[in-house]
């Protein structure tokens, strides 16, 4: 799963209302220019980034598309980032530096420094 791509995609916050919006029902990009008060290339844009991460489907009803929330997807997403959260650090590809420098941590005389400087 792209959690960099999906994360980026709902990392502003008109998709954010987007999403939601979707969530509530299906809309054609007109319905969502006027209860946003915004342009259709602004709407659109976002759109297109929704899309692109999957978090949004569009449907073809004659020259217009309806857009719907990939419920399913967002989901998965959380659950999985859940899962993802959960994982022992040492068991994930990519984190083997970040695990060998947490475990020396307690003896880094930096990080030592630092923690006990808030102690005065």
């Amino acid at each position: 799963m792209n959690y960099e791509m999906i994360f980026k995609a709902l990392g502003e916050y008109t998709r954010i209302k987007i999403i939601k919006l979707l969530a509530y029902k299906a809309m054609y990009v007109c319905e969502l220019e006027s209860v946003l008060n915004m342009s259709q290339p602004r709407i659109s844009q976002h759109l297109k980034i929704l899309k692109h991460a999957n978090l949004v489907r569009d449907e073809k009803e004659g020259q217009r598309s309806v857009y719907s929330l990939n419920k399913e997807l967002i989901h998965d997403v959380f659950s999985q980032f859940t899962g993802f959260l959960d994982m022992p650090l040492e068991s994930l590809s990519g984190f083997e530096q970040e695990y060998e420098r947490i475990q020396r941590l307690n003896n880094d005389p930096e990080v030592i420094c630092c923690k006990n400087s808030g102690d005065k």
